[in-house]
């Protein structure tokens, strides 16, 4: 697992990172990085079914001071006690509620029972890792309650605030940023945009080179994973002379923010006559592979906003139709909107500038860059006035036991955690085991997810075929 193999000479700053996926605890490091700059960074990995593991941290390649394995009631128990300046939670809305009525809690008790006004603890900063598609509105009211919600785009803090203002919620939360892990290089001067067809490349440059980035879930069935990719394979028959990446998340086992049922290594291994030699599945840091990258095609991952940054010509693919689904429809109006044929026929995206930039995307041409170095300025203000107070007022989400009895229960239950925010009797006392108990619980754990992922990967599948018979 990566580890910051330095230490500032000062670190007046504590931050934990709590995630729960890799592409969380990328997200979550790096946001660390930029609105905390000089601050001690200790990573928490949220134990649960797609808890990262060390060759996915290790392929993330974010640096921290130091990384733990926890529970959720676990890390709120002992939260106080790690004197915590600011908690990142980057987690799915459920975890991120969780923690925040669990935080809220160790404050009330903190303060005393009879005091509401406020009490010295960590600021609270949540958020999204990309594209915000899907589950609007639950997402938002699952991360209400924390100091700061961090929207990725103008467009984004408009829609937040919004959702929060639409049910009386307080949307003061809400602070525009952008994604962190924006950045890079333009396209390549030897296999840019205006090299379609490189037959007249001069002799020993790079391949024009298309990357395919694939999504765990998205789509979500065999038929339509195995056309994408028989696809890629055909773009590659058809341009001899091109390179084709299929840029994969993870291995078959591991699991990522979605579930991947299908994944795109064994359709590869039944796909008629297998994939040309200038197609092949890749993995490694998304960045890296866009810095060799000349025309990125994806459904409608988070990837295609790397790569519009970059000003990399980004196909977003039509041919499973334009569904909510899919989450392709985010980029209705981008004029990234294009299908494998038009592809195979020589034809380059062109993103419609106004777009981008309501999206928090500034393609690296000239001075663009300058204004997403201060995109996180407002944040890292907002954040250092919040750190610098003497107490903050008591965490108040919009889901209570009374606005929400039917729902917070349930989503509170599922991370450990009573209607009131205390960790339910039991929930944490596996943490406290050592020597043969630790051992015993560490190899039934794994034993688990291994049944888990296997259930998913092997058997769900072949349910569900059985079932469409």
């Amino acid at each position: 697992m990566p580890t910051r193999t330095s230490e500032p000479a000062t670190s007046p700053v504590r931050v934990a990172v709590l995630a729960d996926s890799d592409t969380r605890w990328k997200w979550g490091v790096l946001t660390a990085r930029r609105i905390a700059p000089d601050a001690r960074i200790e990573g928490l990995l949220l134990r649960g079914r797609a808890t990262p593991t060390p060759r996915q941290l290790a392929e993330v390649g974010v640096e921290v001071d130091s990384v733990r394995e926890v529970t959720g009631t676990h890390f709120v128990r002992t939260a106080g006690r790690d004197a915590y300046d600011v908690i990142v939670l980057a987690c799915v809305g459920g975890a991120v509620q969780a923690m925040v009525h669990g935080l809220a809690a160790n404050a009330r008790a903190a303060a005393g029972a009879g005091d509401t006004a406020g009490a010295r603890r960590p600021v609270l900063v949540t958020g999204y890792v990309g594209i915000v598609y899907e589950k609007l509105a639950d997402g938002l009211l699952l991360r209400h309650g924390a100091d700061m919600v961090l929207a990725n785009s103008r467009y984004d803090a408009e829609r937040f605030r919004a959702v929060y203002e639409g049910v009386g919620a307080d949307g003061g939360s809400v602070v525009e940023c952008a994604l962190p892990f924006l950045g890079g290089t333009g396209p390549r001067p030897d296999g840019g945009p205006d090299a379609v067809g490189t037959a007249g490349k001069p002799a020993g440059s790079h391949p024009f080179t298309v990357a395919f980035a694939v999504q765990p879930s998205v789509p979500d069935n065999r038929g339509d994973r195995a056309y994408l990719l028989r696809r890629a394979a055909e773009h590659a028959r058809l341009h001899p002379d091109r390179e084709v990446l299929v840029k994969l998340r993870s291995k078959p086992g591991e699991h990522t923010t979605h579930i991947e049922e299908e994944p795109y290594q064994r359709l590869a291994e039944r796909l008629p006559g297998g994939l040309p030699a200038n197609c092949r599945l890749v993995y490694g840091h998304m960045g890296e592979v866009l810095d060799r990258t000349d025309l990125l095609v994806t459904v409608s991952s988070t990837a295609a906003l790397e790569s519009l940054h970059r000003a990399v010509p980004t196909a977003v693919l039509t041919d499973l139709g334009v569904r909510e689904a899919l989450g392709n429809h985010h980029f209705l109006g981008s004029g990234c909107l294009v299908s494998w044929d038009q592809l195979d026929a020589g034809e380059l995206p062109k993103a419609d500038p106004e777009w981008t930039a309501r999206q928090g995307v500034c393609p690296t041409d000239g001075g663009a860059a300058t204004s997403y170095a201060t995109a996180f300025d407002t944040a890292r203000d907002h954040l250092a006035d919040l750190v610098a107070r003497d107490s903050l007022p008591l965490p108040a989400p919009f889901y209570t036991p009374a606005t929400a009895p039917g729902y917070l229960p349930r989503v509170l239950a599922r991370y450990g955690f009573a209607p009131d925010g205390t960790p339910r009797p039991g929930t944490d006392t596996a943490e406290d085991a050592t020597g043969m108990r630790r051992a015993v619980r560490n190899a039934v754990r794994e034993a688990a997810r291994g049944a888990y992922r296997h259930g998913v990967q092997r058997v769900a599948p072949v349910i569900r075929r059985m079932g469409e018979l």
